[in-house]
């Protein structure tokens, strides 16, 4: 390369006679032409182009690959008991997802639909949303609501759980535009009164607002690595407009404004039809103004159209939660033995307690775990360092093991 001076580009070494002008750069002596800059400018775009047209072809080259919503909810029920419900929902609405992203640029622009579901704990919400992780060919990430407060507090900002789905991508940009973003716990940042804030409500209605331009669709400012935002940090621009967001949340007490707002509607006498809903049937009559009643804010949930509810898990289906599952609890303890060397069995009349348990304490699918874990702990210790190669869980083993249980017992 020739010696720069003020008269050549230091990449193509044209002198400025030859060129339109000449640009300096960081290091004096050194210059670029303009005809570098349109040459580089055109590889830039060039290179944008073939990473977008590569994250379509991730996709599946036609609508056929993709799983239709009769094949995802098929998915789901190997994983999933129960829930017929928000299974239909979500199965249509990843399904139509993949046809958005896959849709041809013309006059009419198919819209997403953001999704709300609404269950008590233990009903099923992050467990369907992580099996349809696995299922899926576009980044997925699982946050929770409540580390998330306002700009300037202590906690992360709102624009940091795009981060971990800039994570699940492998920092490739336009894929994570693309991608499906789970956000539990949705109800943890209701506001705390039914009037709007005057004060400052960190991490509820303050999280709310900053929530909005992300689930409308605009380009976000992403801090790499999560986080608090610092004004040196570099930042990645996110646009949001083709991601979906899937809500959950337990919204605790919302069947009060449920059965409120039905009663509402009765004039003198109660009717037969409204004397026979039971409490635990409320929450299928949910609509939106019965989350504006719990505290989510009028904007949140016009952005979340679809709303779906999940049932309270009954006798029936916390029994077939134990067994029936590819994953179920007893399936992963039955492995954990194998691995030793020991066939495990659990008796029927022992499940059955088991499901007993988690019925009286109302802990719904989750409460079988921690119910197990404790009946277990003791065999998991004693039996591994014997000669045993079977091992029977009986119903007596579960009583005692529950009396003598702290966690339980307490």
């Amino acid at each position: 390369m020739p010696k720069a001076k003020n008269n050549c580009c230091s990449f193509c070494g044209r002198a400025a006679s030859e060129v339109q002008f000449l640009v300096p750069g960081g290091t004096p002596g050194v210059f670029i032409c303009d005809s570098c800059i349109d040459v580089i400018n055109g590889m830039i775009q060039e290179m944008e182009q073939e990473k977008k047209s590569n994250s379509k072809k991730s996709l599946g080259k036609k609508l056929s690959d993709v799983p239709k919503p009769v094949q995802i909810k098929e998915f789901l029920d190997q994983y999933v008991i129960g829930q017929e419900s928000a299974k239909r929902y979500l199965s249509v609405a990843v399904y139509n997802h993949y046809k958005r992203l896959m849709q041809a640029d013309d006059d009419t622009d198919i819209e997403k639909s953001n999704i709300i579901m609404v269950g008590p704990t233990g009903t099923g919400k992050t467990l369907i949303a992580k099996t349809i992780a696995r299922l899926l060919d576009v980044p997925f990430t699982i946050v929770d609501a409540t580390v998330l407060t306002q700009a300037g507090y202590v906690g992360e900002d709102i624009e940091s759980l795009l981060t971990r789905l800039l994570q699940a991508a492998d920092y490739d940009v336009a894929k994570a535009e693309r991608g499906i973003v789970f956000i539990d716990e949705i109800d943890k940042i209701a506001r705390k009164g039914d009037n709007p804030s005057i004060t400052r409500d960190v991490s509820g209605e303050g999280v709310q607002q900053g929530l909005l331009k992300l689930l409308e669709g605009s380009v976000v400012n992403v801090p790499p690595q999560g986080g608090r935002k610092h004004p040196e940090q570099r930042m990645i621009p996110v646009d949001t407009k083709n991601i979906l967001f899937i809500c959950g949340g337990a919204f605790d007490g919302i069947e009060q404004k449920i059965a409120h707002r039905l009663n509402s509607h009765a004039v003198g006498y109660a009717t037969g039809s409204q004397r026979r809903v039971k409490k635990d049937d409320y929450l299928q009559y949910v609509e939106p103004q019965d989350l504006k009643s719990f505290g989510l804010i009028p904007e949140i949930i016009g952005r979340l159209p679809i709303l779906t509810h999940l049932e309270p898990l009954n006798r029936e289906a916390l029994r077939r939660v134990l067994t029936e599952p590819k994953n179920a609890i007893t399936r992963q303890y039955e492995k954990l033995f194998k691995m030793d060397g020991v066939k495990l069995k659990f008796n029927e009349d022992a499940l059955d307690l088991i499901v007993d348990t988690a019925v009286k304490y109302k802990l719904g699918a989750r409460g079988l775990r921690s119910i197990v874990e404790s009946v277990m702990i003791d065999s998991m210790y004693e039996i591994p360092g014997t000669d045993a190669k079977q091992f029977t869980v009986t119903r007596q083993l579960v009583a005692d093991q529950l009396a003598k249980s702290t966690k339980i017992h307490h």
